[in-house]
């Protein structure tokens, strides 16, 4: 971990070690990059000098899981924003590791294949997950913000 006092971080899943950081910060969030151990120790050094801290999350996949208790455990993060797009949460949910859905639903449809979805779990998907909802509201230019509780049904 690099030395910081930041109150909020940016956390980025980079299991073979890709991405180029400017410096340790993407606004005022403390940086945070999840690994697994293939990654090279010179992307380990780039890391230090940049002052980004980072965990591994896993010898060659993400273990989803077990980065949510490091986080929890070395730093202070009790709660989660995902918004890494649809592989990384049909990840975080096939693990079994959202309790909340909070969507905005905007008034535009484009139709194209290629369009992202919001979860994506590969050829080999999990059980169906039910979620209730919490509470719908209307926003301005017709968005509708739907909040659902997962598990439940």
């Amino acid at each position: 971990m690099a030395e910081h006092g930041a109150e909020s971080f940016a956390v980025a899943v980079d299991a073979h070690g890709k991405l180029g950081w400017e410096s340790a910060a993407i606004d005022d969030d403390h940086i945070i990059s999840i690994l697994t151990e293939q990654v090279s120790d010179e992307y380990l050094a780039y890391l230090r000098e940049k002052g980004v801290s980072y965990l591994f999350g896993g010898a060659q996949e993400i273990d989803f899981a077990l980065v949510l208790r490091k986080l929890g455990e070395l730093f202070p993060i009790q709660t989660i924003l995902l918004e890494g797009g649809g592989h990384l949460n049909g990840s975080l949910l096939k693990a079994g590791l959202i309790d909340e859905l909070s969507l905005l639903h905007y008034p535009v449809v484009d139709g194209a294949p290629t369009s992202p979805t919001i979860f994506e779990q590969g050829d080999a998907p999990g059980p169906a997950t039910p979620f209730k909802l919490l509470s719908a509201e209307q926003r301005p230019d017709g968005i509708l913000w739907l909040r659902y509780e997962a598990g439940a049904a």
